[in-house]
């Protein structure tokens, strides 16, 4: 019986497993499929995380946090997490290949993926002026012109954000309309360096082995393409949650989310559901940075330690 099963491997979840181990928890499991250390190792340049004075890669700013947190006992199961229940007291969690385990408590950490847009070029430079995080990336293109597509709050947001510190913003949106609030759209309107243009289909982002030099979009209604020479874009077209192991057999969720998805927590990190946590970007209102995820991990843990005690 683990006291607690920890499922994901990202800041959160090792953040957790430290703060949970070293607090006294014997037993304390992390499931994670590949290397621990999340979504930020495919981050090329970190330079906005407290206390690292270097310019790093996600890669090895992550290096040594597996090792610090397996000190105090963490223990790490390379296992996939289809699902996981609750019967009375205990949580039983349901691997890819049948395996069961059960636990007193479980954190999911399982974190959210930014979706992809579809144009051509957008993998092939992904990481290489192609981005979904204007606060991790926007520093670099201080003084130059960008793009960002999308249409909702997180899009014209992350757009104002960045008119802020770049010369120019192109909001690229497929709708003459946006789904974002009105509130937002009026301080979008009021950036005099952001040009809108809207009803247009990206066509493609190109560049060369430097990285990415422009897109091309468009015109939905008169075919008229648009070259758009900018060395960043950014994409904002919504996020995938990975709440696919809180799924039950009914279709069901094992507790309450939002209608993004999203685990609906307090600022405990507890559940609607007693013994289950969510920390990181799976939450509710999660800012989507290594130091609040890690920050989440800690205080689940904390009031894990509290549950079981």
């Amino acid at each position: 019986m683990l006291d607690l099963a920890i499922i994901g491997g990202g800041p959160a979840g090792l953040t957790a497993g430290l703060y949970a181990t070293r607090g006294g928890l014997k037993n304390v499991v992390m499931f994670e499929m590949g290397m621990p250390g999340g979504q930020i190792t495919s981050s090329s340049e970190i330079e906005n995380y407290p206390g690292q004075v270097e310019v790093v890669s996600g890669m090895d700013l992550m290096a040594n946090w597996p090792e610090q947190c397996q000190r105090f006992g963490l223990k790490h199961e390379m296992a996939q997490i289809d699902r996981v229940t609750k019967s009375g007291d205990i949580f039983t969690l349901t691997t890819n290949d049948k395996k069961e385990f059960q636990a007193k408590t479980v954190l999911i950490a399982t974190g959210s993926v930014p979706k992809r847009a579809g144009f051509k070029g957008e993998n092939e430079f992904f990481g290489k002026g192609v981005s979904t995080c204007a606060t991790c990336d926007g520093f670099f293109y201080r003084g130059k012109e960008v793009t960002v597509i999308g249409g909702g709050d997180s899009a014209i947001e992350e757009a104002v954000y960045l008119s802020k510190m770049c010369s120019k913003v192109y909001l690229v949106h497929r709708r003459d309309t946006y789904r974002a609030a009105p509130s937002t759209i009026e301080h979008m309107k009021h950036a005099s360096n952001i040009e809108e243009v809207t009803n247009v289909m990206v066509e493609e982002v190109y560049g060369d082995a430097s990285g990415v030099q422009g897109l091309k979009v468009k015109h939905k209604e008169t075919g008229e393409i648009r070259d758009l020479p900018t060395p960043g874009i950014f994409v904002f077209v919504g996020r995938d949650v990975l709440n696919a192991p809180l799924k039950q057999e009914d279709g069901t969720f094992l507790c309450n989310l939002n209608e993004a998805g999203e685990v609906i927590v307090d600022l405990r990190m507890r559940t609607s559901v007693a013994g289950l946590y969510a920390a990181g970007d799976i939450r509710i209102d999660a800012p989507k940075q290594v130091v609040c995820a890690a920050g989440d991990g800690a205080t689940a843990a904390v009031n894990i330690i509290e549950y079981l005690g």
